[in-house]
């Protein structure tokens, strides 16, 4: 019996003796990342990824009409010229510069263009009481109905950010993006019997030509040396400056 308890107590004796002596030779388990030394100072771990995204305002609405967007910019190329409703040569009192003229001197009527004078001047039949008058192009289908549908909404004063979230420019031609951009902010200008610089801007040869000429990206991104453009409108967002760009880089393709 007493060598039972002997032989039991070194057993236990020799337990404790291996915890102990594996606690001081056997390597922590710890869950720790331990980076290899180096001298190298470009082995950095690189930074996270900065997301760039702009999701400032509010994203554009495809069935809403954004005077700021698309209105303004509208009125301004195609009617706000000298000589006719900028604030210089304001013709018969008309001044479409901004949203307070527009409504009042335009006589713009909330929900209803059919009473909007804005709206029915789109339709005289004489050249020179329809605007824009002769010899300037009449405005397209598209583009009356554009004020239409703005007035039908309640002729707001609202906007939108173009840029929202990511900005898409791939697959960008004349046909899906570039001939509506020139045909609502820059034909009215860069149109007609008497362009604006001798440039004109209303098909897709010729928007071309300009493109490749690396005129229409410094005119519109506003580099130095380059008239900026739209002249006398806002400038097009960061969205649209870098899908012109995407579109010019890859030959201005229709």
């Amino acid at each position: 019996m007493f060598k039972s308890l002997v032989s039991m107590r070194n057993i236990i004796f020799a337990f404790f003796a291996i915890v102990f002596l594996a606690g001081i030779f056997l390597p922590s388990c710890r869950h720790e990342l331990v980076l290899p030394f180096t001298d190298d100072p470009t082995d950095t771990v690189p930074p996270p990824p900065v997301d760039t995204a702009d999701y400032s305002g509010v994203p554009c609405d495809p069935d809403t009409v954004y005077f700021q967007n698309q209105v303004l910019p509208l009125l301004v190329s195609q009617c706000a010229k000298s000589g006719c409703h900028d604030v210089q040569s304001h013709e018969e009192g008309v001044v479409l510069v901004d949203y307070q003229r527009v409504m009042n001197t335009g006589e713009v009527k909330p929900f209803d263009p059919s009473d909007s004078e804005l709206y029915k001047v789109l339709f005289k039949t004489d050249p020179e009481e329809r605007m824009p008058p002769a010899p300037n192009s009449p405005l397209t289908t598209e583009q009356k109905d554009l004020i239409k549908k703005w007035i039908e909404q309640g002729a707001q004063n609202n906007s939108c950010n173009e840029s929202y979230g990511s900005c898409d420019t791939t697959n960008v031609t004349y046909t899906n993006f570039v001939g509506a951009l020139m045909a609502n902010r820059c034909t009215g200008c860069h149109g007609g019997a008497n362009p604006s610089g001798g440039l004109k801007l209303t098909n897709y040869a010729e928007t071309k030509a300009s493109a490749l000429s690396g005129k229409l990206y410094g005119t519109v991104a506003r580099l130095p040396g380059y008239v900026a453009m739209p002249q006398g409108g806002a400038a097009l967002s960061d969205c649209y400056v870098a899908k012109i760009k995407n579109w010019v880089d890859n030959g201005a393709p229709q």
